[in-house]
């Protein structure tokens, strides 16, 4: 059974930080890619970073510099650390399992004063 659960979406203040967590189970993990997306309140889910297999990563332009993702594959893990969030980063972040086309039920991130 394949599962992906994400967790550490919490509020914050601008300028926080935050890491999500995402443990995965069911799959080969280390001959995936892993992406990060997000969906806020009314508009499209978009992909906010991605790590292949072999841990080459990639950003949308409005979190480079800012966000870093990394994974564990010993752990089945992927990270999203989260620097100077902004009340535009508030959205519910999924992970995805790329080889597998499979979506975590995603972690709420609110980011607010």
């Amino acid at each position: 059974q394949v599962q992906l659960v994400e967790s550490g979406g919490g509020l914050v203040q601008p300028g926080g930080s935050l890491r999500l967590s995402c443990a995965a189970s069911g799959i080969i993990f280390d001959i995936t890619a892993m992406d990060w997306y997000r969906q806020a309140p009314g508009k499209q889910r978009e992909l906010v970073a991605t790590i292949s297999s072999n841990g080459r990563s990639n950003y949308a332009d409005s979190v480079k510099g800012r966000f870093s993702i990394s994974r564990d594959n010993a752990k089945e893990m992927v990270y999203l650390q989260m620097n100077s969030l902004k009340p535009e980063d508030t959205a519910v972040y999924y992970c995805r399992a790329v080889w597998y086309d499979y979506w975590g039920q995603g972690t709420q991130v609110t980011v607010s004063s």
